[in-house]
């Protein structure tokens, strides 16, 4: 278990975490950012990078064998009126502004893609509903590349939602103008035998507000990548995850927040639950602190509950710090099993044990249900953890 730490601006302590934190913050990566998959090796699996991912279950995504082909996925969007949706080529300036790729996959996707698909939100404009996008998959292989565009002190929610069987590598940036705010919910609730890689690049103007809310429950192999920079001083990311990996399944969520500019913050809240045999779940929280990122606030957190028997947790956050002038930084990981004074406290008042289980694990997960604020995809991810707890105890 990793303690929580808080760091003061101006504490001693800085520096010494700062060193003791490079030899594995520098490793994320094994070569820069590019567009170009040649930049990449092959992975082999030792690397840092790479090191959880079962790469043979990834289907030829990460060493270039996978081919576009099959079934096309279904994509709908629901938007309300003002907001416009464009396809566009990979030539159009707001496709990969927010983010190189950072790895094999992510290249291998930004280059076989055909389209990009642009969703707009025009600049000071307020939506009173969500922008909702679904994507269904019907066995098939496929390349993306999703862009959600808002300008200057525009607001906005969208809802992503994937479901059924494909093998995708995909991109989606977030870009925000000065003073906007988004909230993204990302669903991945594919069938057992899908796999997605995804890199999610989101670039925060000034004084932006960002919120992500990723939530995993299908798939044979989901890794997925965000990554925060930020455009100017006073951005804010607030980055919530929740997942329920049931047995075999991997699911690996990797980010990255890059505190350049000034007077930023950033909040990160992953808690994950797992149960049955091989069910493996990875958290790789990396945040950097430049030198001129004075005035910094960040926090990451990841909480992991072990239902059963047979399933693993690696978590691992990363913090280095290159400046002293900061408002606060720290991280914490912990991973255990129920809390028997709270199954004791339950059952003693009558509540069967399976019940009191259930009743545990849907109050670990409803914090981050409730940063979504739309009731229908609350109420729908409630049930699904519930059914995945009666399947287990059925």
């Amino acid at each position: 278990m990793v303690e929580a730490q808080n760091i003061p601006a101006g504490s001693t302590t800085t520096g010494s975490l700062a060193v003791a934190a490079e030899s594995t913050v520098a490793t994320r990566m094994s070569a820069p950012p590019s567009y170009d998959v040649a930049d990449f090796p092959v992975p082999h699996g030792r690397e840092e990078e790479w090191r959880f991912t079962p790469l043979a279950r990834l289907k030829g995504l990460h060493d270039g064998s996978a081919v576009a082909g099959g079934p096309d996925l279904k994509i709908d969007i629901t938007a309300p009126e003002g907001v416009t949706h464009e396809l566009v080529d990979r030539t159009d300036p707001r496709v990969g502004k927010a983010g190189k790729p950072v790895d094999r996959v992510a290249a291998q996707a930004y280059s076989s893609f055909e389209k990009a698909s642009v969703v707009s939100v025009p600049k000071e404009t307020v939506l009173a509903e969500p922008i909702r996008i679904t994507v269904h998959g019907e066995g098939g292989t496929t390349f993306g590349h999703q862009v959600i565009e808002l300008g200057a002190f525009a607001e906005a929610v969208v809802v992503i939602d994937h479901t059924g069987d494909a093998v995708l590598g995909a991109n989606v940036d977030y870009l925000l103008g000065d003073g906007a705010k988004l909230t993204v919910v990302s669903v991945q609730d594919w069938d057992d035998d899908a796999v997605h890689v995804g890199q999610h690049n989101a670039l925060v103007g000034r004084d932006a507000t960002f919120k992500s809310v990723v939530v995993t429950f299908g798939g044979d192999v989901v890794r997925l990548h965000p990554r925060i920079t930020y455009a100017g001083p006073g951005g804010e990311a607030e980055l919530y995850g929740l997942y329920f990996t049931e047995q075999g399944q991997h699911q690996e969520h990797r980010l990255f927040v890059d505190h350049e500019a000034s007077n930023c913050r950033s909040h990160v809240v992953y808690k994950g639950a797992l149960q049955g045999q091989d069910a493996h779940a990875v958290w790789i929280g990396d945040v950097l602190i430049q030198a001129s990122a004075t005035g910094t606030d960040t926090y990451e957190l990841n909480r992991n509950l072990v239902l059963t028997d047979g399933a693993r947790v690696d978590s691992v956050p990363n913090l280095e710090i290159e400046t002293g002038e900061i408002v606060g930084a720290g991280h914490a990981s912990a991973t255990g099993r129920f809390d028997d004074e709270q199954l004791f406290y339950l059952m003693a008042r009558g509540i069967p044990a399976d019940e009191a289980r259930r009743l545990v694990v849907r109050g670990f997960f409803a914090e981050l249900v409730q940063q979504i604020g739309l009731p229908d995809v609350e109420e729908r991810l409630m049930s699904k953890v519930e059914a995945e707890l009666e399947a287990s105890a059925a």
